[in-house]
């Protein structure tokens, strides 16, 4: 794979892009980081300013943006009543669970732990590898993702660790490869993760706990976010997590937050990029998100072939879509510090959305794939900033 492609010789139009996440200061990769900081933990850097505490719960909820928090808070009086004194996140990039999860977890930017998007390479097989469902069985989750998680070193200085979760996520291969080190507690209901939260400090004076809640991202991927289906989702999840707070003992501090925000797609704008020849001429592997496409081009492909396909996206979509290329990303501080050995995990062209469109190779995904309106990925405002909303119980 080429580093970069040479634009000398080809030039495209430029791009206002936008600015990489403010890593270090204002993102996910914070939160733990600063939680065991303010739980005494050594060796970490309470960026976000937490007051010291002795049990701190973490509530993920999927898709959870601060956009679409912001035009729906009269559907969530509980989240409201701490909107006022939150603040605004960045997710790192891509917005993106696999991402998001990753860099909350280990508390470091999406180019050190590597788990850099939805699809991305195995560059050692040429592969496309999903990280969220599509998990090779030789790929080894722990080999894939080195990077110790504050999970980890926050259960070594003796105190009690759990995440709260859905059974099926217990031995997935995202848990093993970025969300290691707490003690699983399966609950399948959202009422009985809040009840299975409660226990957990019931029985540990300190504890750091991660409780998780996938159901909002669900119904937007299926209904979009400005849809009654999601505000109805979001209503029972303001009572769940009120619920939640309510029966916390003193002195908990809770942490409240999502992965990524969504935007709605109308299905006229979900394109079928592999029906453009010339989009994919030379190009091996598709990757990435259908609002973060990345490609990688053959060996074989020379550099007027990858240029000339980087013009093409220009001239068909660059009204709707930031293009490229991996170099470029990286330099512009996307992914934050980047190991080299994880670069190569990212295609060499990336088109991200900066509409409400997506692209698809349909030679790829199931036809089902063309359904979903809530979709996420991309650099927009909509997806890239989530809540952090916060509570002190007295």
């Amino acid at each position: 794979m080429n580093e970069s492609l040479n634009e000398t010789a080809l030039p495209v139009p430029e791009q206002k892009i936008p600015d990489a996440p403010q890593y270090g200061e204002a993102t996910l990769s914070e939160i733990l980081p600063s939680a065991a900081a303010a739980l005494g933990v050594p060796g970490y850097d309470n960026a976000l300013g937490f007051k010291p505490t002795k049990r701190v719960v973490v509530v993920m909820v999927d898709g959870l943006g601060w956009n679409q928090l912001k035009s729906h808070v009269g559907h969530a009086p509980y989240l409201r009543s701490l909107f006022a004194v939150g603040r605004k996140i960045g997710t790192g990039f891509p917005s993106t669970t696999a991402t998001s999860l990753s860099s909350l977890a280990t508390g470091v930017t999406p180019g050190e732990h590597g788990m850099l998007g939805y699809d991305v390479i195995d560059p050692a097989r040429r592969r496309v590898v999903n990280q969220l469902g599509g998990w090779p069985g030789d790929l080894n989750p722990e080999a894939w993702q080195t990077r110790p998680t504050v999970f980890e070193k926050v259960a070594e200085h003796g105190i009690h660790v759990a995440t709260v979760s859905i059974p099926m996520f217990a031995k997935s291969a995202l848990t093993r490869a970025s969300l290691r080190g707490p003690k699983f507690v399966a609950a399948n209901q959202p009422m009985a993760r809040a009840r299975a939260t409660h226990t957990v400090f019931e029985t540990h004076r300190s504890a750091l706990v991660y409780t998780y809640f996938n159901e909002l991202d669900k119904t937007g991927h299926k209904f979009g976010v400005d849809s009654s289906q999601w505000r109805d989702t979001l209503e029972e999840l303001d009572y769940v997590i009120k619920n939640l707070v309510s029966r916390l003992p003193e002195e908990t501090t809770v942490l409240i937050t999502g992965d990524h925000g969504m935007v709605d797609v109308p299905q006229s704008q979900r394109i079928d990029y592999s029906q453009y020849p010339e989009l994919i001429e030379g190009v091996e592997l598709t990757s990435g998100e259908p609002r973060g496409v990345q490609l990688t081009f053959a060996p074989e492909t020379n550099e007027a072939g990858r240029l000339e396909v980087k013009r093409a996206w220009h001239r068909e979509f660059g009204s709707k879509a930031w293009v490229l290329t991996r170099q470029e990303a990286i330099e512009r501080g996307y992914f934050g510090p980047i190991i080299p050995e994880h670069a190569a995990r990212l295609g060499d062209l990336m088109i991200l959305a900066a509409e409400s469109i997506a692209f698809y190779d349909g030679r790829r995904v199931a036809p089902m794939a063309f359904d979903m309106v809530g979709q996420h990925g991309s650099l927009t405002s909509g997806e890239r900033y989530v809540p952090l909303l916060m509570h002190r119980t007295t």
